[in-house]
């Protein structure tokens, strides 16, 4: 016996004998918390890796870039960046890895968590290409994509079930903000917010472990410098409040611009979806113009943040200038910053439509600094009585920005404090995160991110019921085990299928498989057995309409409604030819739900 054991261990892969192993010797909760550490060690390399590559691509294109004039060569990199960009994608990933936090909540809610091995590299490489070259978008994104990958990928090799990968995905996220930012609450607090992801107590201790894992290993890859600086040199008071109030608004109307152009300049864009050169023809060329014009819109803008954040003086504000035809013109700040905060959200858009790689968090957080800078200085202009510090307010302006557009206030608060070291501004930075969002909600029920799901009904919430149908998948539900009939076949023919189907319904159908109408058993029972009948009378004559049909690619949420609805016990499925895929069972669907409730609610 022992014999066999050996011999059977000999012919397993490693990966094979190592899970084995583990199965035996570690119990589950131990080992998730293994993976949640190697998650967030991996996320804080790639993090690492990705910004190390574009610091160097910067470095060696612009260190030689005069700071009091305009420069041609910023015509010239946006362009490519995003060429090269597309050509990696196209001929060597093969495959779509734009929307990167779009993709992951996909993932979760019509994937059962699965992301594919090539995410976990592909989007930094693209990324660094486009960002290093000037593409105006974020590298959040496709670090987050990277590491909820990572999280994945480590959870399909030990062959780990659909609850546990989501964990893992959420680690992977998670870990992945921590790193980039040094902020592990804001890591956490993200994959809440917006992965969406219960923070059950199965969950929660992993996503920490990954958080903090990331977060340590990003201080020992690159010190103890973060992101952003700020000193807090004026105090917040009270007297503020009202001003606070009016800048939470007016992130609100900033968000909704960003989302609403943001959504507006993909739809163009998506019209030339087959014609790439003319993509890229169109957003280089938007992209280089801008960024020739305004060149704080190069890259991801953190040193235009870094500026504003840490200016004290007149002097220190108009470097934001530098590179630009308004070099050395002092007059040109207010008109330059709101320039850069409206066109910052088209060249976000021109990267990627034109084939660039990145992501909307970093673009958020830089129109949120510009919105609440500028805020600041013209409410000082107006003297409304109440002198209110710019670089304050500008920190400020990230967090309500990056709360309207992600929806997502308790993130854009931890984000803001923790990589500031702004916790003396928490309640500040309260009051306009949360009025931020209460302002965008009116107008925008989901975030960038969700919005593009919630039309297609797979937006995964934090409502049991609601996630619980999300998570279902149509596919599993379907029975194609039915006895179909042709128009012309007769009763006697149809009766002989009746003994042999386990359902009431009999589908019609021709001869490509198109759906027609059905024989319900019960309709017809007044003839069924009548012998002397079973030649007089056809499918054609006993088919009916059914009460409705359901669309192969249709949401769980609609499906159960149009069950609600008809008070069918059973409906056809067909696809977009009205072909029959086959039939979903009333029962049957609200066994699956009241399981995926418990399955749920079990923790």
């Amino acid at each position: 016996m022992r014999n066999e054991k050996e011999l059977e261990m000999k012919n397993m892969n490693w990966i094979e004998r190592l899970h084995r192993w583990r199965v035996e010797h570690v119990s589950d909760k131990m080992f998730l918390l293994i993976l949640a550490l190697a998650v967030g060690f991996f996320a804080a390399v790639a993090a690492y890796t990705l910004h190390s590559i574009i610091n160097i691509i910067v470095a060696l294109l612009t260190s030689q870039f005069e700071r009091t004039s305009a420069n041609w060569l910023y015509l010239v990199y946006p362009v490519v960046g995003i060429y090269l960009t597309s050509l990696f994608v196209r001929f060597v990933v093969r495959d779509d890895i734009s929307h990167g936090i779009t993709r992951i909540l996909w993932a979760i809610s019509s994937n059962k968590s699965r992301l594919k091995s090539h995410n976990t590299w592909s989007s930094v490489i693209a990324s660094a290409i486009t960002i290093g070259f000037g593409g105006s978008v974020g590298a959040e994104a496709p670090i987050v994509l990277t590491g909820s990958a990572i999280g994945s990928n480590l959870g399909q090799l030990f062959h780990l079930d659909r609850k546990t990968l989501m964990t893992l995905v959420g680690c992977g996220a998670a870990g992945a903000i921590a790193g980039i930012f040094k902020a592990p609450i804001a890591g956490l607090v993200f994959t809440l917010e917006v992965l969406l992801i219960d923070m059950t107590m199965s969950s929660l201790l992993p996503i920490l472990v990954s958080c903090v894992t990331a977060t340590c290993f990003t201080y020992i890859f690159s010190g103890d410098n973060a992101l952003f600086t700020f000193h807090l040199d004026n105090a917040w008071t009270v007297e503020r409040i009202p001003a606070c109030l009016l800048l939470g608004i007016t992130c609100g109307l900033v968000s909704l611009y960003f989302i609403r152009t943001m959504g507006f300049a993909e739809g163009v864009f998506a019209r030339f979806k087959d014609r790439p050169y003319v993509r890229l023809a169109i957003g280089g060329s938007m992209l280089s113009l801008l960024i020739f014009l305004f060149p704080a819109l190069f890259g991801e803008g953190y040193s235009s943040i870094n500026l504003l954040l840490n200016g004290h003086t007149e002097a220190d504000w108009n470097h934001i200038l530098d590179n630009s035809l308004f070099a050395g013109q002092a007059q040109m700040l207010i008109p330059y910053i709101a320039l850069v905060l409206l066109t910052k959200v088209f060249a976000t858009s021109a990267t990627n439509g034109g084939g660039g790689c990145g992501g909307t968090f970093a673009p958020s957080l830089f129109v949120g600094c510009l919105a609440g800078f500028l805020f600041a200085r013209l409410w000082n202009i107006e003297q409304f009585g109440v002198y209110v510090p710019e670089k304050n307010f500008a920190l400020m302006g990230m967090s309500g920005v990056m709360s309207g557009v992600m929806h997502a206030p308790l993130t854009g608060i931890f984000l803001i404090a923790e990589l500031t070291g702004g916790y003396s501004l928490l309640l500040p930075l309260m009051i306009v995160s949360v009025t931020s969002y209460l302002t965008i909600i009116i107008f925008e029920p989901h975030s960038i991110y969700g919005a593009r799901l919630a039309k297609e009904g797979r937006l995964l919430t934090h409502h049991t019921d609601h996630a619980a149908l999300t998570l279902m998948n149509l596919d599993s539900v379907i029975d194609r085990d039915y006895m179909a009939v042709s128009p012309d076949m007769e009763l006697g023919q149809i009766v002989n299928k009746v003994s042999r189907s386990h359902n009431r319904v009999l589908p019609v159908t021709d001869g490509a498989g198109t759906l027609l109408g059905e024989v319900d058993i019960v309709h017809i029972r007044k003839v069924l057995f009548r012998i002397e009948l079973y030649h007089h009378f056809m499918a054609s004559q006993l088919m009916e309409e059914p009460e409705a049909t359901l669309s192969a690619s249709a949401p769980m949420t609609a499906v159960m409604k149009t069950f609600e609805r008809t008070g069918a016990e059973w409906l056809p499925v067909v696809d977009t030819d009205n072909r029959l895929k086959g039939y979903i069972s009333r029962q049957r669907l609200y066994t699956l739900y009241r399981k995926m409730v418990h399955d749920m609610s079990e923790d």
